[in-house]
């Protein structure tokens, strides 16, 4: 009788905490849903007067900051290092990750206004665990170019580590070009390679 008893107990206990499981996994944030506000706030930010006549740095560390809030810039450094990044100390990941931010906040400053714009139009997702891919399309009266936002779920948000653009990705693409420089010239000259392509761009002078 007792022995009955106690396996009605644990089937009991068993039932409630499988439907906390299932509740936790229904409660999980949309990526979708997130995305939204976060890129129209991005635009709405983009397009103000204030904005289009700030100095480029003030405009390079704004974007940086807005972004910020759904972009996870370490995730992304690490994925861009890949194997290497675990070679690494953690004042070497924290410098590689300061400079590869910094050289994309002025890398793409110059594309800011080709985007504008344009519409952004959401037209799927897709989530596995806690990964998920957020697919748009920025369109104008002449083209309609397919971006895909690759997110990661930490806690309750959805961050990107990758965008895709027509199908090229950021993160793959950073990812060969910093293997071959390390492939030649170490970390060190990684380093030094990143400041100087950064002064570059800061001084409005890259050629390349």
């Amino acid at each position: 009788m007792h022995i009955k008893k106690y396996c009605i107990f644990i089937m009991t206990v068993l039932a409630f905490w499988t439907l906390g499981l299932q509740g936790g996994a229904t409660a999980a944030p949309d990526p979708t849903e997130q995305m939204k506000p976060f890129l129209d706030n991005i635009i709405t930010q983009l397009k103000s007067e204030e904005f289009q006549n700030d100095t480029t740095c003030n405009q390079c560390n704004r974007i940086v900051e807005l972004a910020s809030e759904h972009f996870d810039f370490r995730e992304m450094s690490k994925r861009v290092m890949g194997k290497q990044w675990k070679h690494l100390t953690p004042q070497q990941q924290d410098q590689f990750t300061e400079l590869f931010t910094k050289l994309l906040q002025y890398a793409y400053i110059g594309q800011v206004n080709e985007y504008v714009d344009k519409k952004i139009e959401f037209t799927g997702q897709r989530i596995k665990g806690n990964r998920a891919e957020v697919k748009t399309k920025l369109m104008d009266e002449n083209k309609e170019i397919p971006v895909s936002y690759i997110m990661i779920l930490k806690g309750d948000n959805w961050m990107t580590y990758d965008i895709i653009v027509e199908g090229v990705s950021l993160v793959r693409n950073y990812r060969e070009q910093i293997f071959s420089v390390l492939r030649e010239e170490q970390f060190a000259g990684l380093i030094t390679l990143l400041e100087k392509k950064i002064a570059n761009l800061e001084a409005g002078n890259d050629e390349g």
